[in-house]
């Protein structure tokens, strides 16, 4: 039984809770019907090999439903690893099968198609763990289904993208996590604590740096593939445009595809752009200037459009200077102020000598995931991430990273990308959210999504 129906058959019987009634424990439990989240999962590739375990490990959610247009397969980052709908299916009944000392478990249903998720009434919150570009349609119809949404990051595909899901989430009255699980993380919030109450002096400059592209390009004249069975290509595809299948186009590698993502910029450059974002304040708000330092490109003809060498610099209105470059094998966030710098990467805080570190009760304090986490393990990032959505989607408070930070965040990487590609200055209205005086760069802030795909269906 799930937490609606729960609700439901209560409000139904309501007038019979008059006369004594004799109730199980385990209903009054924290995996009770009535404190249970039905959960759908959508997209079971190379993040879902933390994100499902991770949701499963909370005895408050069931996961009821599974979906990917991939039945099963190997060549996703790791190429030894089996992925899919049925592979995901197969972790969820074992899972519930081991809790339950059970043989066997079926209480888990797997979809090739998301709106078969959507469509159910007994679900609560789904999880998009799909391509980028198909993020904001997936949130978008699941805001109008009645479905708070944990949505992977980056939160969109192109800045409009971006509108138009807050614009969803707000009217439909959802919850919305962004999966940036940095923010859930004691490392992190420390160092935007020390930024934000001045600790490094007045803030100057802001250093992000992300890794080389880790795939190998098929270069210019790669062949067309046979598509492998049991993969639906064409929904893969989806909103993009109509291109012949290649394995190197899909998988863990579509994020090298400006048709399907932003390359590294919204890959690892997402996570230590919204750690930026987090320190310098300005969550619902933006750099005001961008423009390209030196990136590459690939050779026409590549099936991998995304920047091979990523270089662009931003800069706020109060003039604090951010840059995002590659820098081999490197996810950082590095504040640099008067007085000192500290810097964050995976788990990790440095500070320069000297610098104090105690963040005082009358102090700055940013929010907390986790308010009893005390040590610092990379680790429970994404647990204590999980949690809060699954907090919030409980009591409807605001998630510590809600649709706005999301979209905030994947706007920086949208308009660096549109920088390096046009290689000049883009100059930027945060409040109004447009592009000042460029018409070919206003261009690029959105797409037409490929019939019968649509955006209007908030």
């Amino acid at each position: 039984m799930t937490r609606r129906i729960f609700l439901k058959q209560a409000a139904a019987g309501a007038a019979a809770i008059a006369c004594p009634t004799i109730v199980s424990s385990r209903v009054f439990g924290s995996g009770a019907p009535s404190n249970r989240i039905s959960i759908g999962f959508i997209g079971l590739g190379n993040q879902s090999r933390l994100d499902l375990p991770t949701f499963l490990n909370n005895e408050d959610v069931q996961v009821v439903a599974v979906c990917d247009v991939n039945e099963g397969s190997f060549g996703y980052n790791d190429p030894k690893h089996f992925l899919g709908r049925q592979p995901g299916l197969a972790m969820v009944e074992a899972h519930y099968a081991e809790q339950r000392k059970s043989a066997t478990f079926r209480g888990c249903q797997a979809y090739a198609d998301f709106r078969d998720v959507l469509a159910r009434d007994d679900i609560d919150a789904v999880v998009v763990v799909v391509p980028d570009h198909w993020h904001a349609i997936i949130t978008m119809m699941a805001a109008k289904a009645g479905k708070d949404v944990y949505c992977e990051k980056p939160m969109s595909l192109t800045l409009d993208e971006g509108k138009l899901m807050v614009n969803a989430i707000r009217q439909h009255s959802r919850i919305l996590q962004t999966g940036s699980q940095h923010r859930s993380g004691p490392a992190a919030r420390l160092a935007c604590e020390l930024v934000r109450n001045q600790r490094i002096g007045k803030l100057l400059r802001i250093e992000t740096f992300v890794p080389e592209n880790n795939a190998i390009e098929p270069g210019p004249g790669w062949m067309e593939e046979p598509v492998p069975a049991g993969f639906d290509y064409d929904m893969w595809l989806g909103p993009a445009p109509k291109a012949a299948y290649h394995s190197g186009r899909c998988f863990y590698r579509f994020r090298f595809n400006l048709d399907y993502s932003g390359g590294q910029v919204t890959n690892f450059g997402t996570h230590m752009l919204d750690i930026a974002q987090w320190g310098h304040g300005s969550d619902n708000s933006g750099p005001v200037k961008f423009t390209d330092i030196g990136s590459e490109w690939p050779e026409p003809g590549c099936l991998y459009t995304t920047a091979t060498k990523v270089a662009f610099r931003a800069e706020y209105a109060d003039g604090v200077e951010l840059t995002c470059v590659k820098k081999p094998k490197t996810s950082l966030c590095r504040f640099v102020g008067t007085d000192g710098w500290v810097q964050y990467s995976s788990g990790k805080i440095e500070t320069s000598e000297g610098l104090d570190r105690t963040i005082g009760t009358n102090d700055i304090r940013l929010a907390e995931s986790n308010p009893t986490r005390t040590e610092n393990d990379y680790k429970h990032y994404l647990p204590d991430h999980v949690r809060n959505f699954i907090e919030c989607v409980k009591n409807r408070q605001e998630t510590i990273s809600p649709v706005e930070c999301g979209h905030r965040t994947a706007s920086i990487c949208h308009l660096g990308n549109i920088a390096m590609r046009l290689k000049r200055e883009i100059r930027w209205d945060p409040t109004a959210e447009e592009i000042v005086g460029d018409v070919e760069a206003t261009k690029l802030m959105s797409r037409k999504p490929r019939d019968p795909w649509s955006y209007d269906v908030a």
